[in-house]
């Protein structure tokens, strides 16, 4: 479940109309909102830029990225695509239409740029000048392209589009084309937000500058995903330098077999036999995310281990193409490895990787097997992008989102180049983030930011917050949120504490992998340790604390609820597991629940499994004694919207003040403006009556 709170991923914004096009549909774009006291608002907070698709040009002189913008009138997003020299200077703003433009990348060694566009109707292939001129629609490819890659002479193109998976009704009974009704007959019916109909796979055809010819499905024929979903993309896909070799990432499963499993492989294609090639057969976890190194040598790509475990270890592999001889880079390096991007001499890969909650640019040598640091600071660096001498790279913190940076490979100094957020930023009041190393029950450390609010007095006393963390593997890293954003609760006059408790990276393994298993167990004791270690602090007013969190953090909302002993006087439960039995049998990716639960309930003889059951909140409803607040989303299909509908049935039933916000259109985060402004309002709204 750790996979759903990847920052990345997630671009937002809002409103502004800089001009009409013929249709009349409003433009939405950058906005210049006036900010009062330096205070956050949820208006303020969805006004920022959203920056990402980070591309630098082949001879490093520009850098490609895309602009998302939301807004709250429209309630709907646009993102528009700029270029910058590599040194932040001439920036421009290359599109400006009442669409999106996405997935852009440079082509004709950087004098085009080729890009996605929903101009026609659906996602289809563009190409313009790299300054915005003469744009061209090159597809009209029924369903439209979801992302695409060329071959490195530009002669082909690999494209990403869905093909139809399974039996329809109106397949078998034609004379009912209006049923609604879906016919089930095994596993993974359901994923994450859509009832799976259809299945993504990887095309390749004949690119002839203003059309594309004989394209041909890699995967014709089979009825499985490459990009694997819900969050895979080109990255997944990956061609070799003399463009003969396509490698592709594919789980090559279904039904009951794909929800138990998480062991996807590296296929390389052959497109001049035809023929296909498992690289990775006998490695067991995730192996995804290829990548050829430019001399065509080496693959590199991401590996995990143990089948079933989606947490694990995230592994740099490397295999030697001509011998087929694997090398793991990361054997002695106890953290993830991700984002893999190799230099222009194919001798060392950059990458990300979290340590101590901070996300930071590391280098791994092929020569030595050496991984080394590159940057440090109070930070995450998202991606990374070699660019001659220096790297490009997305950063971001607690208290500011995306911007493009350059860095120095040799210091790890960095310098912001995009500025899009600038305006709003000189306008906020953006509090101090503490880091503070507190002593858990077993006599561990472990670190805990501590976020204050603006005009900070610490001869006043404040309402304080409990976040609790979701995955339940992922980092309380230096994180960028537009819903569950530190500086907007501090904002709001409260002072917020985020432990990095038991079953995070960044840590060690060890400190990871003691969360499987062991919900209700140590990392709850994290949670009180850190809440309790603060409140010794005479600025935070003990008797008003609050507890918040989704996901994992909304399980263990509703855990503490019934195990908090008078220390919260609210609680608020985003997505959380409430009743883990039935949980067990409502989500559809089985292998968490199998690995992080131990298993199914009513396996007695399990150990494991038993305890985590017996831990379930729902059964410890007779303690509920503090008002809660439920927020869910009926298309999360990860978590139901029936676990948060019975712990809000429950609070009422036991007298327990109770509110809830049902989303019936979102998924397990919350993606529309106007639904993300009510979220914000809501929650603040509740915190406010119990805590001020």
């Amino acid at each position: 479940m750790n996979n759903l709170i990847k920052t990345t991923i997630m671009s937002l914004a809002v409103l502004a109309t800089s001009c009409t096009p013929k249709d009349e549909t409003p433009i939405i774009g950058k906005q210049h909102p006036k900010i009062e006291n330096g205070r956050m608002t949820p208006e303020v907070l969805w006004s920022f830029g959203r920056i990402g698709g980070l591309q630098v040009s082949p001879d490093n002189s520009k850098i490609l990225y895309s602009v998302s913008y939301y807004s709250i009138e429209e309630n709907k997003s646009n993102s528009e695509l700029f270029v910058m020299n590599s040194d932040g200077s001439d920036k421009k703003q290359i599109t400006e239409t009442a669409t999106k433009e996405v997935a852009a990348k440079w082509m004709n060694d950087g004098k085009r740029i080729a890009f996605l566009s929903s101009e026609g109707g659906s996602m289809q292939l563009w190409i313009m000048n790299s300054d915005g001129s003469d744009r061209k629609q090159i597809t009209t490819r029924e369903g439209g392209i979801t992302d695409f890659s060329f071959s490195p002479d530009e002669t082909k193109l690999l494209f990403v589009a869905d093909v139809k998976y399974g039996e329809r009704t109106v397949d078998k009974y034609p004379d009912l084309p209006k049923s609604s009704g879906i016919v089930v007959h095994d596993l993974m019916y359901k994923h994450w937000d859509e009832w799976t109909q259809t299945v993504p796979h990887p095309f390749v055809a004949d690119f002839k500058e203003t059309k594309i010819e004989n394209e041909k499905d890699i995967l014709e024929g089979e009825p499985y995903e490459s990009p694997m979903k819900p969050f895979g993309g080109i990255e997944q896909l990956a061609w070799s330098p003399v463009g003969k070799i396509i490698a592709y990432t594919c789980r090559k499963k279904t039904g009951m077999a794909y929800a138990i499993s998480t062991n996807s492989d590296i296929y390389f294609y052959n497109l001049e036999t035809g023929k296909t090639e498992n690289k990775t057969e006998g490695m067991m976890g995730y192996d995804q995310n290829p990548v050829f190194s430019p001399d065509g040598k080496w693959l590199a790509w991401e590996s995990q281990e143990r089948d079933g475990c989606e947490s694990d270890k995230i592994r740099l592999f490397i295999m030697n193409t001509e011998t087929g001889e694997k090398t793991d880079l990361s054997a002695n390096f106890d953290q993830n490895s991700e984002k893999l991007r190799w230099t222009s001499d194919s001798k060392s890969i950059y990458f990300v990787s979290c340590w101590h909650a901070m996300t930071q640019v590391y280098r791994a040598d092929i020569a030595d097997k050496l991984i080394v640091p590159v940057t440090t600071g109070v930070h995450d660096y998202e991606e990374v992008a070699p660019a001659g001498d220096k790297l490009i790279a997305l950063k971001h913190s607690m208290s500011k989102p995306n911007e493009v940076y350059s860095v120095d490979p040799k210091t790890g100094k960095d310098t912001e180049l995009s500025f899009e957020n600038k305006e709003i930023l000189d306008q906020l009041k953006m509090r101090k983030v503490e880091e503070r190393w507190i002593t858990t029950t077993d006599n561990k450390q472990m670190l805990t930011w501590v976020i204050y609010p603006p005009d900070f007095d610490s001869t006043k006393t404040y309402p304080t917050l409990l976040y609790c963390q979701g995955g339940p593997q992922s980092p309380v890293s230096q994180f960028w949120s537009y819903r569950w954003n530190f500086q907007i609760m501090a904002s709001n006059d409260y002072i917020i504490v985020a432990p990095n408790r038991r079953g995070l990276p960044g840590f060690g393994n060890e400190w990871l992998e003691q969360i499987s298993g062991d919900y209700g167990g140590q990392n709850m004791k994290d949670y009180l340790s850190a809440i309790d270690e603060v409140a010794k602090e005479p600025f935070v007013n003990k008797d008003k604390l609050g507890c918040v969190g989704a996901s994992y953090g909304g399980f263990s909302v509703y855990w503490l609820a019934g195990h908090h002993e008078k220390r919260f006087k609210a609680f608020i439960a985003h997505d959380g597991m409430f009743n883990l039995p039935q949980q067990y049998l409502e989500t559809e990716e089985m292998w968490f629940v199998n690995w992080d639960l131990g298993g199914a309930y009513w396996d007695k003889n399990n150990a494991i499994a038993q305890k985590s059951y017996a831990n379930s909140p729902h059964l410890f409803v007779d303690k509920w004694d503090t008002p809660i607040l439920v927020i869910h989303g009926e298309k999360d299909y990860r978590i139901l919207a029936s676990q948060g509908m019975a712990a809000f049935n429950a609070a009422v039933l036991r007298g327990v003040p109770a509110e809830m916000l049902i989303f019936p259109d979102e998924n397990h985060w919350v993606l529309q403006p106007q639904n993300g402004i009510l979220w914000q309002r809501t929650f603040f709204e509740w915190l406010d009556k119990w805590l001020k």
